[in-house]
Formats: structure tokens, sequence, C-alpha cells
């Protein structure tokens, strides 16, 4: 931990080190105070010590508002409150709740004054990671990069997050106005992607309102307003699905031109309707050749068995078992298949069809009424939540009922994709399926 003696000049000219998202320069003369320096340029004095063996951080103020002095002065004081084990974020909370108006009242303007989007942004994906997915998690981090950096497969530089602009703006400052000239901007470069930046915007600065440190600050959620939704428009339906005579020149394609890995994973989103982030976790450990089964980690239930029907069982039981990922990449850091995009699309592009990843379970949904399957049962294997009382509160299906009609809807596309597969060759020691 490098320091150095604070002085308006350095202060002025400390940055944040290259592909770092902040760097925190150490003053050598006051213990505990540092310089929070983020990669957009933001600056704020902050406290660190340890307090009943734990670190404590506290935020003191913008540079621009505190002097080098001042700052020096206030990590003094905040310092022997801790040296008697005193925690100043205590004393803040203690402060409002009695009701201590003028204490509490610079407390806040400090807090008003200095805190930015980005801090806060900090401390709410902290706060909220253990009750989100890995992806979600990833997909908030991505919202605020800065960009610039290099990515891992490609010889392009990363691009700023649609939430980049607004991660050193203060928190004060977030108004509806703000808001209205962010969704301007960002609307016209990406519309979905900034439309799920509004959503996750609009979460975050629930949550500051929420929040003890910031309630004071966000009263009313500034991104909850009609102006920035229709600036950034409505999500346009997307009907893209396998018809049923595209379904040989669509198998034919992906088992001839695709890698055997990439083949597999594509016909186990068609044929099982799952998300494609579903499939691309998928572990050997989730797969039971045995009895025939495959356990999905979904966004709704958290998880979810379905059946394993015989051509994907042959399929899955193809691969090589070269980590605990069914779809192994090793040259991505999870470690699993994460891009299958590029593949898909230049299959579609073969057989002269547009169609997404999501098209696929879309597809699944869509052709499973060719052989009667219940809405219900599609449903459940596709992990939608229950529509209607009956569903919610009286049915409960058996894996065995979901199997006799997924088996019925794998057969039925084999057919019409014209595929030669007999359900003889897989699940051998299961009488029901030697018929």
């Amino acid at each position: 931990m490098l320091k150095e003696n604070f002085t308006a000049g350095r202060v002025v000219g400390f940055k944040c080190k290259e592909g770092k998202q902040q760097t925190i320069h150490w003053d050598a003369k006051t213990p505990g105070l540092g310089l929070r320096v983020t990669a957009t340029g933001a600056k704020s004095y902050i406290f660190e010590t340890s307090l009943n063996s734990k670190t404590i951080r506290v935020t003191i103020g913008d540079p621009r508002t505190w002097s080098v002095s001042d700052a020096q002065a206030e990590a003094t004081r905040l310092k022997s409150m801790t040296d008697r084990g005193i925690d100043p974020r205590q004393v803040i909370a203690d402060a409002i709740a009695a009701n201590k108006e003028k204490v509490a009242a610079k407390l806040i303007k400090d807090v008003r004054d200095s805190v930015t989007v980005d801090t806060a942004w900090e401390e709410y994906l902290k706060a909220r990671k253990p009750f989100w997915g890995e992806r979600h998690y990833d997909d908030h981090l991505k919202m605020m990069q800065t960009g610039g950096s290099q990515r891992k497969r490609h010889k392009s530089l990363t691009e700023p997050g649609a939430l980049a602009s607004l991660s050193s703006v203060r928190l004060v400052d977030m108004t509806t106005e703000r808001v209205i000239e962010w969704a301007r901007t960002e609307g016209e470069k990406r519309p979905g992607r900034a439309r799920l930046a509004h959503r996750h915007l609009k979460a975050f600065l629930t949550w500051c309102s929420e929040n003890a440190t910031y309630k004071n600050i966000i009263t009313v959620n500034p991104a909850k307003n009609k102006a920035a939704r229709e600036l950034l428009g409505k999500q346009k339906t997307l009907d893209d699905v396998l018809q049923r005579e595209q379904l040989n020149a669509w198998f034919t394609t992906v088992m001839q031109n695709c890698t055997p890995l990439m083949s597999v994973y594509l016909q186990t989103l068609l044929l099982t309707g799952a998300r494609p982030n579903e499939i691309t976790t998928l572990r050997w450990e989730d797969v039971n050749f045995q009895w025939g089964s495959m356990i999905i980690r979904d966004k709704i239930e958290g998880e979810r068995v379905i059946p394993l029907t015989p051509y994907l069982s042959v399929q899955l039981n193809s691969l090589p078992r070269l980590s605990e990922w069914v779809f192994d990449s090793p040259n991505a850091a999870s470690g699993h298949l994460t891009d299958p995009l590029d593949a898909h699309n230049k299959a579609c592009s073969v057989v002269g069809i547009k169609l997404t990843l999501y098209g696929l379970r879309r597809s699944f949904a869509t052709l499973s009424e060719w052989v009667e399957t219940p809405g219900g049962i599609a449903a459940q294997i596709q992990g939608h939540k229950p529509s209607g009382v009956r569903e919610k509160h009286y049915i409960r299906r058996p894996l065995d009922l979901l199997r006799m009609w997924h088996v019925k809807i794998e057969a039925w596309i084999l057919k019409e994709a014209k595929v030669k597969f007999r359900h003889t060759q897989a699940y051998k020691h299961d009488s029901r399926f030697k018929k």
C-alpha cells in the first residue's frame, strides 16, 4: 500500500490505475485517510480502519468541497471515535433515529454532497448479491462498466455499460430530468439494452429510497416516469419459430455444419424448450442417464426436474466429460459455453431462416401442439409459472407423466426432421421404451 502526503496539487493529479474500476490513494500523514478515484474520474475522500476485527469504510466528501486539511481533520476525528470503539456509521444511524436534527442534518448533507451513483451502486450490488443468480449479478456489473478494456476472445475493446454515463453523477442530482436525458441518449444507441438498464435503475433507486443511508436523498424514484419509458419504447414481440417444414433443413445443417458440442447444445434447446443460459450452465451431475431425468436450474423455482428423453440422452452421452460442465468451454472464464449465438446464426443463414436462440424455446412450445400436448405439460417442462388456480394449486404432475408427453414431442420432431432414431437405443433398462 503506497502512501503519499496529500496536497491540493497531488489530489487533483491522482488518477485511477488503468484497467481498474477504482483506485484508493492513501495519505501518509493521516491514518485511514484515502482518496477514492473511479475509472470515470469521480473522486471522494474516505476513511477506512479496523473496528472489532472488521474493516469499515466511511465516505468523508468530495475534494471539490473538502479541502485537504478539512479531510485530514475529519479523518482524525473519525479515528478517535473508532479508537474508543465507536462505529461512525452507527453514530449516523443513532443520530437520525434520535432525531438529533442538527447533527443529522450535517451528516446527511455530507452524504448528499459527496455520494455518487457508482458508490451507492457498489453497496447495492454487495447487499443484493446473496439474493441474485450469477448471471443477474454479472449483468449488473456490466451495466456500470466503464469500457475500454481488452476483450478476452476478441481484438476489440469493451464498450461502456448502459448506465456508465450516470456513474459519476451525485445521487442527489439524480432527477427525473436527468433520467429522461439518459433515456433519450441510450434509447437511440441501444434501445433493447437500455430498457433492461432502465429496469435495473428503477430497482436500484427503489433500494436507495429504502436504505437508511440514502433514503433522505432519494425520496421519490426519478426512474419511474412515463417520458423515459416512451423514449425507450416497447420491446417488439418476437414470433420467430421453426416451422414443421423447416425441421429437416435445420437439423441437417446443425448436425453437419456445427461442432459436435454446439450441435448437441442447439438440439437440446429445441428438444427441451429451456432458456439458453439454463443449458449452457448444465452440469454432468444434473444429468441422470440411468433414470432419465435432468435438473434444470431456472430463474422461477430455482430448479426443476424434467425428463431426459431417449434421443437427447444419446446425444448428451456422446459428449466428452472434460469438466463439471456438460457444454465445456476451456477458453471461457466461466468454464462453460457462453457465446453460442454466432454458430447458431451461421447455421440459420445456411438454412435461409432468421431464428434467435429464444426462438428455439418458442419452437418447442409451438411444435408440441402438433401432438396435442396439454398446455400445462409443455409449460412445466419449459419452466413457466403455472397459470390459473387449477394449475397453481391442484395439479402436481409426476415425472413419468411429463416423460410420456415429452417422448411423444421428441419422437414427432425427429420424424418430421427425418432423423433416424429408435427409442430402444436409450433407456434399455426401461420396458416402456422397448415397444
